[in-house]
């Protein structure tokens, strides 16, 4: 069932791409190396002030609250737990913001269309060791 819904999402990526997808180790991943290059400039544009210009995160202890009871953006390079969550939850937080999750991401269902999403979604993911990527396509169903 989880296939279902996702499928139509990498589809769509996938259509606006004329290369093949892209290969980390022995891995071939959902996305092209030409969605990384179009996530890197999504992702710096609207992510990289809080999550790092290579998703590394800002700070190590982002599973702490900060003084205001609110949690810092984690790293999103395959160190924290991005990769715990399926494709259709990570654009949800894309879209509707960290704020229901206890952080302060405001959303960006209204700024960004849902290839720019998905394009900054490959673009950290394309930061994720084999080991990672192999474990979250277990987890979201897609191996």
């Amino acid at each position: 069932m989880k296939f279902l819904l996702i499928t139509p999402l990498v589809l769509i990526l996938a259509a606006c791409s004329s290369e093949q997808p892209e290969q980390v180790g022995s891995t071939e991943r959902w996305y092209a190396s030409e969605d990384v290059r179009y996530g890197q400039n999504v992702f710096i544009q609207n992510c990289a002030v809080c999550h790092g210009d290579q998703a590394q995160g800002l700070t190590k202890d982002w599973k702490q609250t900060l003084a205001d009871g609110t949690y810092p953006a984690p790293p999103l390079n395959g160190s924290a737990h991005a990769w715990h969550h399926p494709l259709k939850i990570l654009l949800r937080t894309i879209q509707n913001g960290g704020v229901p999750l206890g952080g302060t991401m405001p959303g960006f269902k209204d700024r960004l269309s849902q290839s720019e999403q998905l394009a900054a979604i490959a673009y950290f993911q394309s930061f994720w060791s084999d080991e990672i990527y192999q474990a979250w396509l277990k987890l979201d169903g897609l191996k």
